[in-house]
């Protein structure tokens, strides 16, 4: 039998702060956590919602280092941002602070500490790069190479964007500083490292039997973490921006992001409840749940657990309803190459819209497996849904209350037998609710919310209650009375999604003191009482605005390619006059013969119908043809090059080919055939 709790405290990721929020954020963490909150609050439970924002490690230092500032200066910067943006889209966190103020120096430190003195870190020497030019070890983001698995030519010491792949620096193919630009060279370092090995029996026993109930996502990542065998992991970094390692020996060393950051929720709740801080984290009558992104999972499941648990003194977490990554126009979310919706420009473009995206976000929500967000799915739920279903049954109730009945209630009569029927749906829509959201599954709540609203329209729609006014004055009154009742249920079902429109929602019904007790009552509103005037909810998107999105993104993308381009492109040779390029006599001919030439692997020999009885060329990209491939073949090459005797061949020529940027080679040819010889100008 499960547990009862007297609290909840709930934790949202702490967003990192090198940039601003996108809604692949607000979708897979802190909108499932404030519809949680709110939801609870509005039970009248004790909760306390915890946020702020992750200020260490190395892609801050590194762009500090870019832009010629403190990391410092950055991260003001960005938890500004990310602050304003949350507040804008009424994230309810009890407080929202960061990872560099000092009451999370000193709990972090403290923490690090007090597991140290219980034996709890091991003592690892080990290899890692260290760059010479720069004097100092180099954190796996300050390490850049081929990826092994794609090549990819710039990946990542931890990890390939093109591919998704996890490394090590040790890994990558000509590994490179992002410091200095030199090759590094590996040089023994010691470090703390915790060892999860030793929690490895009582963490399997603990989720995979004690808490079946997580989201298969979440069981099915620990489950597979676990499989494989936990391994001692690192807590402490080479690094002169984060929490310094507080014991002998940690000089020039500072806590690993990994182990600082997650000590940030509980540097948060003491900095918001000094006194009491410990009921929330050391009670076992208080339930803890972790909202965070799938890349999080095992972080908070397994590693913080296992931190918790050395402490010996923390409750552990009771769930951790992480959400899959929410893509963009069919392209995974990228802040580096500018693929996202940005939540502070959304607000420029979409002014007091909210509530639109929020909407939008919570009914795509990516709950178990990935999914896409698209400006045209935006504009169809918002109109089709938003507008047309919600909107549409509040505007018209409201505006037949106030054509027929001066904007007050009118009694309700005795109900017939389909207001019976309409009132026995609406009667279940909080247990409905209840039951979607104690088990996190928010897509399916606001469907359940959004079924309400529909059977609000149905009803007005079947009982046409501006045809009985002229016949049936009473029946009027009890069918605008039921659709009023809807429309205060509505208010309180769509608080903890659309808090913005609800809470507009009660100023136009007159009634501000709604409780989630109430919903599905029929008699939130009382006979008589006088309603505000109506004013829309929501507002129609014209395809011109999305169509503005979709540009902005597709000229991102432009520019990325144009940016690529760029950085692969080999640097301009010195210039030449056009005397020199005149000198060049650049020809077209017809391969007839390609073979490889014995004892050299790279070199392939051609015999080339070259319009003036043929020639013998030597070219060097064996490695990126098969003979048979160029056999029939139009190719450019140079005509006057002087002869040049290659492996006992003379060479009468130079085909030429284009080098891409990871070295692969093709041949260049006319778009069209011409004839052998013919001259290019």
């Amino acid at each position: 039998m499960r547990k009862t709790f007297q609290r909840t405290l709930i934790t949202s990721a702490l967003p990192y702060a090198n940039g601003p929020v996108h809604i692949g954020h607000l979708a897979g963490v802190y909108i499932p956590a404030d519809i949680y909150a709110r939801y609870l609050r509005l039970k009248g439970e004790e909760v306390l919602f915890i946020g702020g924002s992750d200020e260490h490690g190395v892609p801050i230092a590194l762009k500090a280092k870019t832009e010629g500032i403190t990391p410092q200066e950055i991260v003001d910067r960005y938890h500004y941002i990310i602050k304003k943006s949350f507040e804008e889209f009424g994230i309810t966190f009890d407080i929202y602070s960061r990872t560099t103020s000092a009451i999370h120096h000193q709990t972090a430190s403290g923490f690090f500490q007090k597991l140290y003195e219980k034996g709890e870190f091991i003592e690892k020497t080990s290899e890692q790069y260290y760059d010479e030019e720069a004097g100092q070890f180099l954190a796996d983001r300050y390490i850049t190479g081929e990826c092994p698995h794609c090549g990819n030519k710039h990946a990542y010491g931890d990890q390939c964007e093109v591919c998704g792949a996890t490394l090590s620096p040790l890994d990558l193919i000509h590994p490179k500083s992002a410091v200095s630009g030199s090759i590094p060279v590996p040089k023994a370092t010691k470090h703390w490292y915790l060892p999860l090995d030793r929690h490895e029996a009582w963490l399997k026993k603990w989720i995979l039997e004690d808490h079946r109930e997580w989201k298969s996502n979440v069981y099915g990542q620990c489950k597979s973490w676990l499989d494989m065998g936990l391994q001692p992991r690192a807590v402490s970094r080479d690094l002169n921006w984060g929490i310094p390692i507080p014991v002998e020996g940690g000089e020039g060393k500072v806590l690993y992001v990994w182990f600082d950051a997650p000590v940030g929720y509980i540097s948060n709740t003491i900095e918001h409840s000094p006194d009491d801080w410990e009921k929330w984290w050391k009670d076992e009558s208080t339930r803890l749940i972790h909202f965070i992104g799938k890349d999080n999972i095992v972080f908070h499941c397994i590693v913080f657990p296992a931190m918790l648990k050395a402490e010996g003194t923390y409750i552990l977490p009771e769930n951790v309803p992480a959400n899959e990554f929410l893509n963009l126009e069919g392209d995974k979310i990228s802040t580096s190459r500018n693929w996202a919706v940005w939540l502070h420009e959304y607000l420029e473009d979409f002014p007091g819209k909210q509530d639109v995206l929020r909407y939008v976000l919570t009914a795509s929500a990516p709950e178990t497996k990935d999914n896409d967000f698209t400006w045209k799915d935006f504009q169809a739920r918002n109109n089709s849904e938003l507008v047309a279903v919600f909107g549409n049954f509040v505007n018209r109730a409201m505006v037949l209350v106030h054509k027929y009945f001066q904007g007050r209630i009118p009694e309700r009569g005795e109900p017939d037998d389909y207001d019976r029927a309409t009132l026995n749906e609406f009667k279940h829509i909080k247990r409905n609710l209840e039951d979607c959201l104690n088990q996190f599954r928010f897509r399916d709540a606001l469907k359940e919310a959004m079924n309400l609203a529909r059977t609000g329209n149905k009803y007005l729609a079947d009982t046409e209650p501006w045809k009985s006014v002229k016949t049936d004055a009473g029946r009027t009154k009890t069918v605008l009375n039921i659709a009023m009742q809807i429309t205060a249920s509505l208010a309180i079902a769509f608080e903890p999604f659309l808090p913005f429109s609800s809470e507009k929602l009660k100023r136009m019904i007159n009634k501000k003191d709604l409780k989630w007790s109430d919903l599905g009552s029929i008699d939130l509103l009382e006979t008589g009482l006088r309603l505000n005037q109506p004013d829309l909810l929501f507002e129609k998107i014209e395809d011109e605005a999305i169509e503005k999105q979709i540009q902005k993104l597709q000229d991102a993308r432009k520019a990325n390619v144009l940016k690529e381009s760029q950085a692969a492109a080999k640097p301009l040779k010195a210039c030449i006059g056009f005397d020199a390029f005149e000198k060049m006599d650049i020809r077209t001919g017809i391969v007839l013969e390609c073979s490889k030439v014995p004892r050299a692997d790279k070199l392939l020999q051609f015999k080339i119908d070259d319009g003036l009885g043929g020639r013998t060329i030597l070219s060097g990209i064996a490695g990126y043809y098969a003979p048979e491939e160029l056999v029939g073949k139009q190719v450019c090459f140079i005509a006057n090059l002087e002869p040049r005797k290659i492996r006992g061949i003379e060479s009468q020529g130079m085909i030429l080919a284009a080098e891409n940027a990871d070295g692969a080679v093709a041949v260049i040819r006319p778009d069209k055939e011409v004839s052998p010889g013919s001259e290019v100008k």
